[in-house]
């Protein structure tokens, strides 16, 4: 049973957004009232969700000890590919985590995707598609969640790729999101290479692909490295990770409930979620975690610093996630799998609270310019009270979500930097625990500038009366705002931590007491430096305290520059060439060919109508010629 139900978790969305794809799009123009399509596709959206979470919470019950059930699909000469499930706690958590938020985002958009705040104005004609994509997205990553093969996780991974990219671009009025979400799908390709490459590598090693003989196998040093290492570039692009993070926030250019989807459940969970399925192979690398706690020290500053700049509200949130995301792999680079997961799925719960909530101002308001807010606590207080505790969890505030699992996360490097814990050399722990606690500054000054700015002061546009959203969008919000805010005392909770600790023995999340002093600190000196500036000009940008550099981080380094100079020009001007050479080079012999054989055929032709006068003047010519050279060869022989 346990295994029917982890086969049914992916199936139910699956079936929902099939059943969606068939619903013919509303004719565009459409007002007032839902149309049957439309109609159609809310209730297969919430069903196929509702089903998910509904299994995902009966697996959570049930699932104990790891479950396992497979079945060979194929057999190419003795490397094997099975269809089967591989379920324990993690797996169940981040199935409830993954179903509750994509419920959240299509109730949610029921009211969001429409062109105003009023049930009289144009609807989104394109409503069936997304439903359907958005149950798709949901399917595929449950399929990443509970899939015992890697080649079927492969399918999930890339089944998301398409389905972000069709998300993203889902409003074709914006002008950025097609090229949005074309930049997301070529950067997360760039990465999945490596991954494919990765688990080609393991697959042949092992003999099988089957995730439990991957991880029973052994392999030798080298391809074992090889491939972590190949993995790693799948798990950078799919988890926003530096130097293929610059895809994500651009995505923000797509709906504000699919930046919720993306940024708190699916697409950017894959990879952390990847690395600690297959993490007994990690540990037996150590390069590998030494080079991803590199690359998360410097996402993790990366985006703490962008986002203290961002005048765009869904940008400042979208740099968050990637530093946030650098906690995470953080967490794996210094051995802390469960400290991971742990900050996973609070982040999960407060960061689709925050893009929600953020909707909702963006509906109201009709900007996403932080600049153009401004004393929405007043007029919106529902939207304020759910930010605020999103923004709580997000800084690290006690005892909020977030509190709990960053500093589980500042806890395992500390231990690994201090007495040497973890598989990684003891650097690694150095290197995450210093960036994580300058992350923990950073990240209460940004978002403590951003509730400044946005419900604090005076209205910055005051011929608009903003409204906290209606029941559909309302609702979800404030039912994420109970996790975001409590879910951080499960670990307090033995049963949520057993099931936690199902990939590896972790630093107890409950004993961290001596360790919490220094980001308290941290925290009320970042957003104390924030209420400062504020404070002094309450019209002006706290950022502007940053001088010269304010520029430099709002364009985050200016690596998105960098890499189109030295990645996207090249290419461009290489695929320029490439053109040219083919239609002056190989379609210019191909048509000069066919040119100077159409010119020869056309002058026999020529030949062939002559006159009868000449063409018998011309017989008698050649009848002629051909008895002189007769004469010849006779007297000469």
């Amino acid at each position: 049973m346990t295994g029917l139900l982890g086969a049914a978790l992916p199936v139910v969305p699956l079936v929902a957004g099939l059943l969606g794809l068939l619903l013919p799009p509303a004719p565009q123009g459409a007002t007032t009232g839902e149309g049957a399509a439309r109609r159609a596709a809310i209730g297969l959206g919430v069903a196929g969700a509702a089903g998910a979470l509904l299994v995902a919470v009966l697996l959570l019950v049930r699932v104990g000890d790891p479950v396992e059930t497979s079945t060979t699909w194929i057999d190419l000469g003795g490397l094997r590919v099975t269809l089967g499930v591989r379920l324990d706690g993690v797996a169940a958590l981040v199935a409830v985590a993954v179903a509750a938020v994509a419920l959240a985002v299509q109730v949610y958009s029921v009211a969001y995707l429409r062109r105003g705040p009023h049930d009289d104005v144009e609807v989104d004609h394109r409503y069936p598609p997304y439903a359907a994509q958005i149950s798709l997205f949901t399917a595929a990553m449950l399929l990443v969640v509970v899939s015992g093969d890697l080649i079927l996780l492969l399918v999930g991974w890339e089944v998301m790729g398409l389905c972000s990219y069709l998300l993203i671009a889902h409003d074709r009025r914006l002008p950025e999101a097609p090229a949005a979400a074309m930049k997301a799908f070529l950067v997360t390709r760039v990465g999945d290479v490596g991954f494919l490459l990765g688990i080609a590598l393991l697959g042949v090693s092992a003999g099988s692909f089957r995730i439990a003989d991957v991880l029973a196998h052994d392999h030798s040093t080298g391809i074992l490295t090889a491939a972590c290492l190949l993995l790693l570039a799948g798990v950078a692009g799919k988890s926003a990770q530096f130097p293929l993070h610059t895809w994500l926030p651009d995505a923000m250019a797509g709906p504000t409930p699919i930046s919720a989807l993306i940024h708190a459940a699916t697409m950017v969970a894959a990879g952390v979620y990847a690395v600690t399925r297959l993490y007994p192979l990690f540990t037996r690398a150590p390069v590998a975690l030494a080079v991803l706690g590199v690359l998360a020290s410097i996402t993790l500053l990366l985006g703490a610093l962008a986002a203290t700049a961002q005048d765009d509200l869904k940008r400042v949130l979208a740099w968050s996630t990637v530093s946030q995301l650098g906690y995470m792999t953080g967490a794996l680079a210094v051995g802390a799998p469960a400290a991971a997961l742990f900050h996973l799925l609070t982040h999960a719960a407060f960061k689709a609270l925050l893009f929600l909530a953020a909707g909702a101002v963006i509906h109201a308001v009709g900007t996403t310019l932080l600049s153009r807010m401004g004393g929405l606590r007043r007029s919106m207080p529902v939207t304020f009270w759910c930010t605020l505790i999103g923004l709580g969890a997000l800084a690290g505030v006690p005892p909020l979500s977030g509190f709990w699992s960053k500093d589980g996360v500042l806890a395992a490097a500390e231990a690994a930097a201090f007495d040497g814990t973890g598989p990684a050399p003891t650097w690694v722990g150095w290197l995450v625990w210093l960036a994580g606690l300058l992350g923990v500054l950073l990240t209460a000054a940004y978002a403590t500038r951003l509730l400044l700015r946005a419900f604090f002061g005076e209205p910055r546009l005051p011929l608009l009366h903003p409204h906290d959203p209606p029941a559909a969008m309302r609702w979800p919000v404030l039912l994420l705002a109970v996790p975001a805010a409590l879910l951080g005392l499960a670990a307090f909770w033995p049963p949520f931590t057993d099931r936690l600790r199902g990939t590896a023995a972790d630093v107890d999340l409950v004993h961290l007491a001596p360790a919490v002093l220094l980001p308290i600190v941290l925290l009320l000196a970042g957003a104390g430096l924030a209420w400062a500036g504020w404070r002094r000009d309450p019209a002006a940008d706290p950022a502007r305290a940053l001088g010269p550099l304010r520029p430099v981080f709002a364009r985050a380094f200016r690596l998105d520059d960098l890499q189109h100079t030295l990645v996207v020009r090249p290419t461009t001007a290489l695929a320029r060439v490439t053109r040219t050479g083919d239609e002056v080079g190989v379609d210019g012999l191909v048509e000069g060919i066919g040119r100077g054989t159409s010119t020869l055929g056309a002058g026999l032709a020529a030949l062939h109508r002559a006159a009868l006068p000449r063409a018998t003047a011309a017989v008698l010519a050649g009848a002629l010629l051909i008895g002189l050279a007769a004469a010849l060869i006779g007297v000469s022989s």
